[in-house]
């Protein structure tokens, strides 16, 4: 990398927050990548978003697509403001989308947010659609952070990401395996907000609760567990396998939130313990969970004192995924490998995304 890139960053989760934004500077030094994150914004959905947006795996081709141009349009509009309210130089646009549809074993990842009228919303080159070429390619397409990962974290044993959908990261046999673990804030959200509540703040609600023994057995018995690495999920997953679960429990929304956080740190902390193989270990997390205090303090409790939880900003902890976009952008300038085979089980690299100019 011969030069400094500005970049914007823009991540939508399967969380349904919202969008990030993050303008950020990555250049290259002595083979070492590295960042600052200059300006961040987050952007709440309105209820009427969050709810097309979860709804969009139900809508006819042609109505998905026609959301897909419009959700591309709004994302180039909002890029806009952004970029005028802070006045930003940016050499481009690297945006992840909205993922409505992940069927990998059936060669299809598809994320709404048009490139073309991101580009000429915004009126700037847009980089996007980074998952399609892996697929195509035999691969996951997910998780694609560990690039990141590997870039600019890799003096940590384990990077854990809490989404809408936990997904871990680690060297071996000098090469970075990763894959989504589970369950995460797609659980959490989805008890709350059917009680008409955004998100558990801090985890409060869920302290309050209680383990509801039934319920955390059906969730530990989730088919995907059992699956061998390299995997993924999405949200066609959760409505399928874990919604029904939830749906059919008959308890109280604390208890509930309860059962579900220690399930979430079940699966992660079973998985972390069966990759290390040093005594000591640190575990760097970010994504909304990382500020759950309850789910990070019953995280700390079941991984034990030779893995230690690492503390960080929260501005890494918001905006880590939109930085690691930023830098899958930059990548696929550079024409430099963004996607790894060693995580998503495709048949080679790829420097992968859709480079789109403005009209």
């Amino acid at each position: 990398m011969t030069k400094s890139y500005s970049i914007l960053g823009l991540m939508s989760g399967t969380s349904l927050d919202g969008l990030d934004l993050a303008y950020c500077q990555i250049w290259q030094e002595d083979a070492n990548y590295k960042f600052k994150i200059k300006k961040t914004k987050s952007i709440s959905y309105s209820r009427e978003m969050q709810t097309k947006l979860k709804n969009s795996i139900h809508l006819a081709a042609d109505e998905l697509l026609i959301f897909h141009n419009t959700y591309g349009t709004w994302l180039g509009e909002q890029a806009n403001i952004f970029i005028k309210e802070n006045d930003l130089e940016v050499d481009a646009i690297a945006s992840h989308g909205h993922t409505t549809h992940h069927q990998p074993e059936n060669g299809l990842t598809f994320q709404i947010g048009s490139g073309q009228h991101l580009a000429n919303a915004s009126n700037q080159k847009v980089i996007c659609d980074f998952r399609t070429n892996d697929v195509a390619l035999g691969g996951q397409g997910a998780p694609l952070v560990p690039i990141g990962d590997k870039l600019f974290f890799s003096n940590y044993t384990f990077c854990l990401n809490l989404g809408g959908i936990s997904n871990v990261s680690f060297e071996k046999d000098d090469k970075r395996i990763a894959y989504d673990i589970g369950l995460a804030n797609m659980i959490l959200n989805y008890i709350t907000r059917k009680n008409g509540i955004d998100y558990d703040d801090g985890g409060e609600i869920a302290k309050s609760g209680t383990i509801n023994l039934m319920m955390l057995e059906r969730l530990n018995a989730l088919e995907y567990y059992k699956l061998p690495i390299p995997k993924s999920i999405g949200y066609e997953w959760f409505v399928k396998e874990v919604a029904p679960i939830v749906d059919r429990t008959e308890d109280n929304m604390e208890n509930l939130l309860c059962t579900s956080v220690h399930h979430i740190c079940e699966q992660v902390s079973n998985q972390i313990k069966a990759h290390c193989n040093t005594n000591e270990n640190s575990l760097f997390v970010t994504g909304g969970g990382a500020l759950n205090e309850f789910l990070i303090e019953v995280l700390r409790n079941k991984l034990g004192a030779e893995i230690k939880v690492v503390p960080t900003s929260k501005q890494l902890i918001e905006f880590k995924e939109a930085l690691v976009f930023a830098l899958m952008g930059v990548l696929r300038l550079e024409n430099k490998i963004n996607v790894l085979k060693s995580v998503t089980g495709a048949v080679t690299n790829s420097s992968s995304g859709v480079i789109f100019l403005p009209c």
